[in-house]
């Protein structure tokens, strides 16, 4: 797999301009005009850029990591270093928008430079995209706009510091918008809990429990073909816990069947569930009830 560690070597690759600064490139389509339009098809690449940006007019499927998009009108996209990407000459680039692209090094030494990694979004599939208001679209295209004057005037001692000024507010607007779609979007909220909890209550009812150990979170969201980040975001949102908090859940509801079989030691109990280490299971019982697996046992044993 090709790995481009520049931003010049990935625009090449891509056949567009080069930029105008050697770690930061901005395309944006005004009036009439549109967005370069890129090579017509690639085999999976990675490069160490950050890439945000806004697809009017696109049509056609994108392979982004393990997930396909089919894209639509209005999709702001943020892109992290080293994702896999890979399209093919089905996708018709008819671009309206913008794209910002820049080298992870353009942020060294800057509060954002940290900041960025907790902006979930970059760690969401392409299918999980911000979908824009006319109204937000405005925003973001504004702060876009004065990126761009500061990025083609001459570049002096200020133009970065004002260039990630901006580059800062756009990912806080971004957050911003991200927070309103998950609450318009309740239905497919309650959607993933329901996938999520039926995923594991077939995986535990088949056996896999026993045979394979406790899933993964991302072994779930692979099966639910979404991002890891977005389902944990998406169930935080909407019920107040993280994915492993439902996870866990599950486990000690099912834990608590089986410590009501007197046959059972509580290590036989915590093998079954997938633990490999019974003292962890104990400590997680406990945590989360109260009272220690053996005492819970004595407490509601049958008569």
């Amino acid at each position: 797999m090709q790995h481009f560690k520049t931003l010049v070597s990935y625009l090449n690759y891509l056949e567009l301009p080069r930029p105008e600064h050697p770690m930061l490139s901005v395309f944006n389509s005004k009036g009439d005009g549109n967005l370069p339009c890129p090579r017509e098809s690639s085999p999976p690449i990675m490069n160490d850029c950050y890439s945000i940006s806004l697809k009017k007019y696109v049509k056609g499927n994108l392979n982004y990591g393990r997930t396909k998009y089919d894209f639509t009108n209005g999709a702001m996209i943020f892109i992290a270093p080293r994702q896999v990407l890979q399209w093919d000459n089905s996708v018709v680039f008819e671009q309206k928008g913008f794209s910002i692209n820049f080298h992870e090094d353009f942020l060294k030494g800057t509060e954002l430079a940290q900041q960025i990694k907790k902006y979930g979004f970059f760690s969401y599939s392409i299918n999980e995209a911000l979908h824009l208001s006319p109204k937000e679209e405005k925003q973001i295209e504004s702060i876009v706009n004065n990126i761009e004057i500061e990025y083609q005037n001459n570049q002096d001692a200020f133009s970065k510091e004002i260039i990630i000024s901006h580059l800062d507010t756009l990912l806080k607007y971004a957050d911003r918008f991200y927070e309103r779609q998950f609450l318009n979007r309740k239905e497919l909220s309650n959607d993933l809990l329901e996938q999520f909890n039926q995923y594991l209550s077939e995986y535990f009812e088949s056996g896999q429990l026993q045979e394979k150990g406790i899933p993964s979170i991302e072994q779930i969201a692979d099966k639910m073909s979404i991002s890891q980040r977005y389902l944990s975001d998406t169930l935080k949102k909407e019920t107040g816990k993280t994915t492993m908090e439902h996870l866990h859940l599950h486990l000690i509801d099912e834990a608590k069947n089986i410590l009501l079989q007197p046959n059972k030691s509580i290590s036989e109990v915590a093998y079954e569930l997938g633990f490999e280490y019974p003292p962890y299971f104990s400590r997680l019982f406990k945590k989360k009830e109260g009272i220690s697996p053996t005492e819970y046992r004595g407490k509601y044993k049958l008569n």
